[in-house]
């Protein structure tokens, strides 16, 4: 089956060039192959052994591979295994007026060799796991279950699927681009981080459970993001009534694989960790939109010193609490409210699971999850 994403790359890369991220296996380079006009594309593969050494002993021979193709697109998949060809597309770009779309799944190389980004010549999309549009006859339990990586949400073994991904990607890549010696503390690390997943990122009691100390629990932190496996969700700090904390938050990029990292096989639908796994599922959902329609809109969350909380503010436009309840009540409007206060957002929304949907208080728009991502997708939201 071939999911029809929601990012148009041919569209895109007629007007400019564009770095396209996103960890591995969330179909990358399947949906270049099958969005980009082949006839008019030059494919460039440096997980190939071939290309690979030819490039990365002599960067320049870029120009006459380019030249040579007659293609006015180029597509470099993996372009964080030779930073140094940034440089030679740089060249290109600015003088000769060539397209580029230049994949990978992971800055850090990029970061630690302090690569070329081209100078705004290039936009960045970020590449996510399938989302809730992408996908005919959605499955809620399944996805918050096993995630939105295309190959294991189509598998009849997901489980084995995420344990062989979690194996090949996150332990053996990892080890190799953080050039991590040792994966015992790394490993500790891990399962702790995503025991905290969706909650404030605390050094301290990270450092203690992974038996490692806080300055190598921020250098682990910084290994998953530069990795694209996780993101830190920055508070809102523009409250005045209420002073809000400053610690972030941490997401991890997928809930299958978060799962995987617990050893957890099954969900329970009112459990704690379903309500956890919602509010990812919609955080994810909230990046891939603004990603896929190139919106450059902050996404926060806002949580005051008296444990008030609103989940998501995006770019001090619309705030969004995410409840996992099939039934909304008043007590479930009380950050929203808190945050009203402030006369600082605009829109206001709570998701849920209730199918009444509904205006409480007058401003704060009760709606089903399923109708709201609908909306969202059909840019009535943002």
């Amino acid at each position: 089956m071939v999911y029809i994403r929601q990012i148009d790359l041919n569209m895109l890369i007629k007007k400019k060039s564009y770095f396209l991220f996103g960890a591995r296996s969330t179909g990358k380079s399947f949906w270049i192959k099958q969005n980009v006009s082949p006839d008019r594309t030059l494919y460039i593969n440096l997980l190939s052994t071939e290309h690979y050494l030819r490039l990365f002993e002599n960067p320049s021979l870029l120009e006459g591979l380019v030249e040579e193709s007659k293609r006015s697109t180029i597509v470099i998949d993996e372009i964080q295994r030779i930073p140094a060809l940034l440089n030679e597309v740089h060249r290109l770009i600015e003088n000769k007026g060539h397209k580029f779309l230049l994949t990978g799944s992971s800055a850090r190389a990029l970061k630690r060799n302090h690569a070329n980004m081209l100078g705004g010549r290039a936009s960045l999309i970020n590449f996510y796991p399938l989302s809730f549009s992408e996908i005919p006859d959605f499955n809620l339990s399944r996805y918050l279950t096993f995630g939105g990586l295309p190959r294991i949400y189509l598998s009849d073994e997901p489980l084995l699927e995420l344990g062989s991904y979690l194996t090949t990607y996150i332990e053996q890549e990892i080890k190799l681009e953080a050039n991590i010696r040792n994966l015992a503390p790394f490993h500790r690390f891990l399962k702790s981080a995503a025991l905290n997943n969706a909650e404030l990122i605390s050094y301290a009691n990270i450092s203690s459970d992974a038996a490692v100390p806080a300055s190598t629990v921020k250098e682990y932190y910084s290994v998953l993001e530069d990795s694209l496996i996780g993101y830190a969700l920055e508070p809102w700090v523009e409250s005045k009534k209420r002073k809000a904390i400053q610690t972030s938050k941490f997401y991890f990029f997928d809930t299958g694989v978060c799962h995987s990292i617990l050893g957890i096989e099954h969900l329970e639908r009112s459990s704690n960790l379903w309500g956890k796994s919602f509010e990812q599922f919609i955080l994810m959902e909230l990046k891939s939109y603004l990603s896929y329609r190139q919106k450059r809109k902050s996404i926060c969350f806002w949580r005051s010193v008296n444990k008030q909380e609103v989940d998501f503010i995006v770019a001090d436009d619309v705030a969004i609490e995410v409840k996992s309840t099939k039934r909304v009540s008043k007590m479930h409007f009380s950050g929203l409210e808190a945050l009203k206060e402030e006369n600082k957002i605009k829109t206001f929304y709570l998701i849920s699971e209730d199918p009444i949907q509904r205006i409480e208080n007058k401003f704060i728009h009760v709606v089903h999850w399923k109708n709201f991502l609908e909306n969202l997708w059909s840019d009535k939201i943002i």
